[in-house]
């Protein structure tokens, strides 16, 4: 009780600066513009640095350079729409880019290893050309709906009910980013089918896989034991932590995870300020589902993680043009 008192009183002393709309307006569409004149050039850039060997291809040749799958795809989740919908929208695109594919032609690209490739060297470009290499870090997950229907005949089969009486299953699937805090572009992600904890280890594998130097991080309590800390330091060596201890934490345990707990005793509104920092995640989720919608609308795994990416590239594209 007299942890959450002293969250309560540190919210009361913090300032709520009031957002400037015309500021933000003019900032935004900066960002805006800035995203829109790299997106190309960069996705070249992604593209012309794999290099494709020759190799015996069988079934149904390309009917789209990887450039244009990249392309398709990344304007798929900005415009919300499904595979089938996509696909009647490049009938008019037709006219001018003469593109006649079919929406399974779409919903295979999710799982294409070239475009899979081609989408990590984007992600990894951003970063790169951003200069982004020690980081002081935020993390936070959420989750996406995933519809899934299935055909009348099986489920009435299988539970003796009506057509009627029988609706859709729905699943949620988990997402976990870590965002460079002076940027605000994420630097890794994971995505589960099972649980955030699973989708938050692949986001820390990620993180280590790509050499990214940690200074500090910030997690919410779901994340704030000892057992977390440990693998972060294990991972990433020396780092500081911002976690605020559970209501029913113990003992101040070692290592690590001591010099967590005695820093927030010793300074604990300090402490939240730093910790509060992670609010810039919450805010960037936020947004991100505004613009790309709150349902993935693939329904096998390596599908999903391809879309779920997609949602984390255009983050980073539309925050490329702020100045770090």
């Amino acid at each position: 009780m007299r942890l959450e008192y002293i969250v309560k009183e540190y919210k009361k002393t913090t300032s709520n600066e009031k957002r400037d709309y015309k500021t933000y307006e003019e900032q935004f569409k900066i960002r805006l513009k800035k995203c829109f004149e790299e997106l190309e050039p960069l996705v070249d850039e992604a593209v012309n640095s794999i290099e494709i060997l020759d190799f015996e291809q069988r079934g149904a040749s390309r009917k789209l350079t990887l450039k244009q799958e990249i392309m398709l795809l990344l304007l798929q989740k900005l415009f919300q729409k499904s595979n089938r919908s996509m696909s009647l929208m490049l009938v008019v695109f037709l006219w001018l880019s003469k593109i006649d594919i079919s929406y399974k032609t779409i919903e295979r690209k999710y799982s294409d290893s070239l475009v899979k490739i081609a989408i990590e060297n984007l992600f990894t470009i951003i970063l790169r050309k951003k200069g982004i290499i020690r980081i002081d870090a935020s993390g936070d997950g959420t989750g996406y709906s995933v519809n899934i229907s299935q055909h009348y005949a099986t489920i009435a089969q299988r539970l003796k009910e009506k057509a009627k009486e029988i609706s859709a299953s729905q699943k949620f699937i988990y997402s976990f980013a870590i965002m460079d805090l002076k940027s605000r572009l994420y630097v890794a992600y994971g995505t589960s089918l099972k649980s955030e904890k699973e989708a938050f280890l692949d986001a820390i594998e990620m993180l280590k896989r790509n050499g990214f130097q940690v200074d500090s991080i910030r997690l919410d309590r779901y994340f704030s034991c000892e057992v977390y800390a440990d693998l972060i330091q294990k991972e990433f060596g020396k780092v500081t932590l911002f976690l605020i201890p559970k209501t029913n934490f113990a003992h101040l345990g070692l290592g690590i995870w001591e010099n967590n707990a005695l820093r927030f005793v010793d300074d604990p509104m300090s402490f939240l300020k730093e910790y509060f920092q992670r609010n810039q995640s919450e805010s960037c989720i936020s947004e991100d589902k505004k613009r790309s919608g709150w349902k993935i609308s693939q329904k096998i795994p390596v599908r999903i993680d391809t879309a779920n990416f997609l949602n984390l590239i255009w983050h980073n594209l539309y925050w490329y043009g702020v100045e770090v």
